[in-house]
Formats: C-alpha cells, sequence, structure tokens
C-alpha cells in the first residue's frame, strides 16, 4: 500500500531510520496506517523517500522490536496493531433495523431495509457492474433506468409516461432543490404545514418564499392556497406526516388552479407505492401532466444507498433543470441507476414490495392492537400514524421518556413549517414510524411506548 506522507529532517540530529519508526508510529496512532495494512518493501520505501535501504531496514527493525508490525515469510510487512493513542474503532452498525445513537429506530422516514432480499440485492450489484465503464455524463440519466422507471411508473402507480418525459434525479429532495433553483429568486412557493422540512429547506435555500398552507385530515387545503404562487409542494398520496389521502375533488380543484395561476405542482410520491389498504387515487401527474411535476425515490421503497429517484415533468421544466445541470456540471449518479434498473429488469422490484407491503401492514395492526384506546390517525398506508398530544409540553415528555427507554420517536412540532406560538399549541403528537426497526426491536419497544403515551394523555387536563 501507499504509505502517508513522510516528513524528515535530514539536517537534524536525530537518526533517520529513528524519524522513520516514528513515522511510521504516528501513523498508525493516527488511523493513517491500521492493523492489517501491508507495509512497501524497505527497497521501494527506500526508493520512494530517497534513502537507502539500510535507514529503511533499521526502521522496520525497530518496529518489528517493538511488536507494531511482523515480516510474514514471502508476504511482506504488516501492521499487527496501533500505539495505545491510537482511537478505537467504531463498531459496525447492522444493516437491517438500524438504530440512531444505540436507541430503537422508530422515527417516520426510514425505511424497511429488514425484508430486502440480500440474495436478490446481491445480483442486482452483480448485474449493475457487467456494462462497460461510461465513457462521457449522462446528465439525463441512463437510458435503460428511464425506461425502468416508465415501466415501474405504469404497473405500480398508473402513470402513463416516455422515457423522454424523464429525468433521473439524487432523490426527492434533490430534485425539489433542482426545481427550485429554476423558479425566479423571491418566487412564492406554497407547502404543506405541518409538511417535509428537507422540502422546505431545499426551497429557501434557493433563494425562494415559502408560503405555508393548512392541511387537514384529508391532505392540503386546496381552498387556502393564496394567489401569486410561482409553485405549489404537497404529498397527495400520502400526507408527510399527517398521513391524509387527498381526495378526487381536491386533486381536480388543485390541478385547475394551476393551470388557471400558472403554478407548477411539485407531487412528490414518496411512498406512493407502498399502500396496502385500498387502490391509490390518480395522481396528480396523471390528472395534470402539463403543469404537474411527479417526483419518486427508491429511498423509502428500497434504500437509501441508491441515491435513486425521477422526474416526471413537462417539457419546459426537464429542459430548465438539464440546463441547470449543464451549467454547473452536476448530475445524478449513475451507479444507484444501473442496480435500481437491475432490480426491476429481474422481477424482484415487483417482488419486493409485494413483500413489505405484506410486513408494512403487519406491522401497522401491530402498533394499532398495542396502542389500544388511544387514537392513532393516518391512513393505512406507509410506514408511520401519527397519536395525537395535548400540547407541546406532553409531546417533549414523550419524547424524553421514550430516548430514556432507549426508543427514538418523532415529535410532530419538528414537521412545523410555522413554529408553534407556546406550550398550548394544538398542533403536538408523535410521528410513529414502524419501518426503521427490526420486527423484533418493535415487538420488544411497543409495550414501552404505549405506556409512555398513555401517561401523557391521562396527566393532560382534559383528562383529568
Amino acid at each position: 500500500m501507499d504509505v502517508p506522507p513522510i516528513v524528515l529532517d535530514r539536517a537534524g540530529g536525530e537518526p533517520l531510520a529513528a524519524q522513520l519508526a516514528a513515522a511510521l508510529r504516528g501513523a498508525a496512532a493516527g488511523g493513517a496506517l491500521r492493523a492489517g495494512d501491508r507495509l512497501p518493501s524497505t527497497r521501494a520505501l527506500a526508493a520512494t523517500l530517497g534513502l537507502s535501504r539500510t535507514v529503511t531496514s533499521a526502521a522496520y527493525e525497530q518496529l518489528l522490536a517493538e511488536g507494531w508490525v511482523e515480516g510474514r515469510v514471502g508476504a511482506g510487512t504488516y501492521v499487527t496493531t496501533a500505539p495505545p493513542a491510537s482511537p478505537a474503532p467504531a463498531p459496525a452498525r447492522a444493516a437491517a433495523g438500524g438504530s440512531a445513537g444505540g436507541l430503537v429506530m422508530m422515527r417516520a422516514g426510514v425505511p424497511c431495509t429488514e425484508v430486502l432480499d440480500r440474495g436478490a440485492w446481491r445480483r442486482a450489484w452483480r448485474a449493475a457492474a457487467d456494462p462497460a465503464p461510461d465513457a462521457e455524463p449522462r446528465p439525463e440519466g441512463l437510458p435503460e433506468f428511464r425506461a425502468a422507471v416508465v415501466e415501474h411508473l405504469l404497473r405500480h402507480r398508473g402513470l402513463p409516461a416516455a422515457p423522454e418525459d424523464v429525468l433521473a434525479t439524487g432523490g426527492s429532495t434533490g430534485a425539489i432543490a433542482e426545481i427550485a433553483r429554476t423558479l425566479p429568486a423571491g418566487s412564492a412557493v406554497a407547502v404543506e404545514d405541518p409538511g417535509y422540512q428537507r422540502a422546505v429547506g431545499g426551497l429557501r435555500a434557493a433563494g425562494l418564499r415559502v408560503v405555508p398552507v393548512p392541511v387537514d385530515e384529508a391532505g392540503l387545503v386546496v381552498e387556502a392556497l393564496p394567489a401569486g404562487l410561482a409553485a405549489v409542494y404537497c404529498t397527495p398520496a400520502h400526507q408527510f406526516p399527517l398521513g391524509g389521502r387527498l381526495p378526487a375533488a381536491r386533486r381536480v380543484a388543485l390541478v385547475e388552479r394551476a393551470r388557471a395561476d400558472g403554478f407548477v405542482v411539485l407531487e412528490d410520491d414518496y411512498d406512493g407505492e407502498l399502500r396496502y389498504d385500498v387502490a391509490p387515487l390518480p395522481l396528480l401527474a396523471a390528472l395534470g401532466p402539463d403543469i404537474v411535476a411527479h417526483l419518486g425515490t427508491a429511498s423509502k421503497i428500497l434504500t437509501p444507498t441508491l441515491g435513486a429517484g425521477w422526474l416526471v415533468a413537462p417539457r419546459a421544466l426537464r429542459e430548465a433543470v438539464a440546463r441547470q445541470r449543464d451549467r454547473t456540471g452536476t448530475r445524478p449518479a449513475p451507479a444507484g441507476q444501473r442496480v435500481f434498473t437491475a432490480f426491476a429488469a429481474s422481477g424482484d422490484l415487483a417482488r419486493h414490495l409485494r413483500r413489505v407491503r405484506r410486513e408494512l401492514a403487519g406491522r401497522r395492526a401491530e402498533v394499532v392492537e398495542a396502542l389500544a384506546g388511544i387514537a392513532v390517525r393516518g391512513d393505512e398506508a406507509g410506514a408511520h400514524v401519527v397519536i395525537g398530544l395535548p400540547d407541546v409540553t406532553a409531546e417533549r415528555t414523550v419524547l424524553d421518556a421514550a430516548e430514556a427507554a432507549g426508543i427514538a420517536l418523532d415529535g410532530l412540532q419538528r414537521h412545523l413549517v410555522t413554529p408553534a406560538p407556546g406550550p398550548a399549541a394544538s398542533t403536538a403528537g408523535i410521528v410513529l414510524g414502524y419501518a426503521g426497526s427490526t420486527r423484533a426491536e418493535l415487538r420488544a419497544a411497543l409495550p414501552a411506548v404505549a405506556t409512555i403515551l398513555r401517561a401523557a394523555l391521562s396527566d393532560a387536563p382534559d383528562a383529568r
């Protein structure tokens, strides 16, 4: 292997062999060299540093005597351990289940990786490595990925599209940020409140003015949209985080309003494939392909590892994004696109979606059963539910108690675009995700969560 940069004071009084041994020892202490790393031969290191082989041999012999390296016959010299000052490596975290600082993950927005078929996952990666490396970037995305997205959207979301209608993205959040930069600075963009804060952050980072619009149990309140908007961002299939499903009448009204006022609708379909109760309503992009930009992602249905998503949008918007990518040299990484394409082409994606829907339906049923007597909000879809609490103080109490019990929960206050005015604010609660943990972790944690929530609700003034 290459050794880290080594500085030797050739005019100093300390022997070069001692300096070299100290430098290698320090590299191991700092983590630049690790146990198991193979050092260059004494001849190669001497040539690299412009030293005699006698110096490098003496340095290696010193380290061998101290026990920091070992010689293996016919294999070379290897670092055996690091000096005591070396920081201990962090333990690897399990891929499935996940945790937040050792806590059981019960926050929203985390995919269910436990049911991902590892054999299918490995096959997709191997298949993705078969094509020759790309000689030139493809800012619009790989043709085979765009074709796979078209097939996926038709089969699983009922959205007809052509490959040329699709742009590959790095995910929904990245696509929102890209679209935001195509809008005039200072433009007004309406967002759901409460809503997806990373979308809000991307819009504000582009210099846009975010206008909060209320949501109810059915989603975005279309009648509350103000005039003068450049865009509306929404999650109609499964409002995040409250879980409502935008009714057909409101969908039509939103599309008609967009056409009349001349704004674009950003439809974030972050987990639309994960509906397991009833058939989904028509997508906004199907109702208004001329004014709707449809955003999808592999992060919630598979894993964020891929960093792959898609944008189906009117031609003018696609071309604006493409011009921006050309100016800045930005583009979505093709590796995740290749894996997604292979996963879809083999049929493993369809099988995974069926499996994860069954799993999430079962998990939701267990959550509702464990919380018997507590009102649970949200459609029977996706991977989270909402439990209302009387005030912000109760929400903070539940979050702290859960953390003390080893459970990471998500508070509703974090998703507000407009901060709560005080402790008596009505928008308080817990957004309980049930996908990020293993099934065993979920079952073990639910009794504690139920106890904590019941205590908070029983302390409410109206309960007393």
